[in-house]
């Protein structure tokens, strides 16, 4: 019989305030938190790094090994094969870790509860030296009466369904509002002439958790026969230059010194919408102030109701994806390879998000997005076809994305910049789950009765990620999301802790504000 569970206590040191620094995004989305704002970067002379920028935020070859990436299943025999974990730890003890570097692989095949695996799984400290440490034990997932007073993961997402009603009036809104703005830009005066409308984002992918009062709308402009060069070996930012363009082309006005620069672009695409918001009858509607190293132009709508909207510009091409995303879109296993095909044959998108250069940005540089990639991955989510259909069997998948968005977003209203938890964003989650449907491919893993179990199986490889310092983005694989380039190690091992309290006490969190 598992020992009896101890609640766990928070140090006061756990509570103290940071530093705060921007958000890294590695995929466009609004829900990520914006960058504060830095001085300008000179314009170099377009293809020379500066010195942050020529160790990029991507490679951490020498603290990890590749093949330790973080693991969440293990096969069934392997986790029955493994001894009863520790008892949990004294709230006046600090937990002595466990030796060796193993990751944990929770197993999804049990028929047990998290909440036993939360009850046999030791409370760790943060992992030593400056990239890998020791890990906490694997959780033995063993067939238990579920513990008095477990949270309800069900009551949770209870909590977060919208209401049809107020999705219906914001959406009405929201695409009013893009439709205009869609007819201003393809006048004929107009610089983005056969611009069209993407809607992607959380709203789209129908994982949003929050009311219906924040938007993404992208505006994308198929730019043919482009060359990209890739900026200091970055692998998601490139200048962006033309094979052949033609003489008397609206985007020549764009260009400097042979680069379509993204800075000028933007520039213009805001200066348009800025003054056509002017003319949207019926709608009161301002324009908020530019965040640096922010690629979207933030509308607030004031009437009817109050609905932010963020507006990206991107370029579309249908040329073949860059080099640096050869390996990555792991999904052979899960969706199939027929489906990569596929997906790997749609276009792919280059948004005015700019490379960081040390504390400054490079405003030439583009960025690649396959936010459409993800969208169609989530809404086709299932191994089988007929996963959550009418006729088919209920997954949990995007319930348990749901509930790791609405883990981070509780977590950053209760401390707020405190430790740098505002670097965190929607996005890092989201890639983290990603990771753990490719690991944990099949639909009979993700069943909708076993929620909490999946829950915390996508829990534990989040924590691993942070306490390695390594989340690999999912379409550009030597892009480390977690890099101490992008974010700090106090701020990971601050998150981490905050985690494992939640985890080990059946997320309290979840009941706050």
């Amino acid at each position: 019989m598992a020992p009896p569970r101890r609640k766990a206590t928070r140090k006061a040191s756990e509570t103290a305030s940071g530093v705060s620094a921007p958000c890294v995004e590695g995929g466009l989305s609004a829900e990520p938190s914006e960058p504060a704002a830095v001085p300008e970067a000179p314009r170099p002379g377009a293809r020379r790094c500066g010195a942050a920028g020529a160790s990029g935020s991507r490679r951490e070859k020498s603290r990890l090994d590749p093949r330790e990436k973080p693991q969440v299943r293990a096969r069934a025999a392997r986790a029955e094969d493994q001894a009863e974990g520790p008892a949990a730890p004294t709230a006046d003890a600090e937990p002595p870790a466990a030796p060796g570097h193993s990751l944990p692989r929770a197993s999804t095949r049990s028929r047990g509860t998290a909440s036993s695996a939360r009850a046999r799984r030791p409370q760790s400290g943060p992992p030593e030296g400056p990239g890998l440490g020791p890990r906490a034990p694997s959780p033995h997932l063993g067939r238990r009466e579920e513990a008095p007073g477990a949270w309800k993961p069900r009551a949770v997402l209870e909590k977060l369904k919208l209401s049809r009603q107020e999705i219906s009036v914001a959406a009405e809104v929201v695409n009013r509002l893009g439709d205009h703005l869609l007819r201003r830009l393809n006048s004929r005066e107009s610089e983005f002439k056969g611009v069209d409308l993407l809607r992607t984002g959380s709203y789209y992918e129908r994982v949003k958790i929050s009311a219906p009062n924040e938007f993404d709308l992208m505006f994308t402009l198929e730019v043919p026969r482009i060359q990209l060069e890739e900026y200091c070996n970055s692998s998601a930012h490139y200048f962006v230059k033309f094979k052949r363009n033609p003489k008397g082309s609206p985007l020549d006005q764009f260009l400097e010194g042979g680069i379509l620069s993204a800075s000028k672009m933007l520039f213009k695409f805001r200066k348009i919408i800025k003054e056509e918001i002017k003319h949207i009858e019926d709608t009161d509607v301002i324009m908020e102030r530019k965040k640096r190293g922010s690629p979207a132009v933030t509308l607030l709508i004031r009437k009817p109701r109050e609905i932010s909207v963020d507006i990206i510009l991107a370029l579309e091409s249908k040329s073949s994806w860059p080099a640096s995303t050869q390996k990555g879109l792991p999904i052979s296993n899960w969706l199939g390879t027929k489906v990569k095909d596929n997906l790997k044959r749609q276009p792919f998108y280059l948004v005015p998000k700019h490379a960081k250069e040390g504390s400054l940005f490079q405003e030439e540089t583009w960025r690649l997005s396959f936010s459409h990639i993800e969208k169609a991955i989530l809404t086709n989510h299932g191994q089988t076809k007929t996963c959550c259909e009418t006729e088919g069997v209920k997954c949990c998948r995007k319930e348990c994305l749901k509930l790791m968005k609405y883990l981070l977003e509780q977590l950053k209203k209760k401390f707020g910049k405190q430790r740098g938890l505002d670097k965190f964003c929607s996005y890092h989650v989201k890639t983290a789950f990603l990771h753990v449907c490719t690991q944990n491919p099949h639909d009979s893993w993700w069943l909708y009765k076993d929620l909490e179990l999946c829950f915390d199986n996508c829990v534990t490889y989040f924590l691993q990620c942070l306490k390695t310092e390594h989340l690999e983005h999912y379409f550009i694989p030597d892009v480390n999301l977690f890099s101490r380039d992008e974010i700090g190690k106090p701020s990971k091992e601050f998150l981490s802790k905050q985690i494992e309290y939640e985890q080990n006490n059946g997320f309290p969190v979840f009941d706050e504000f």
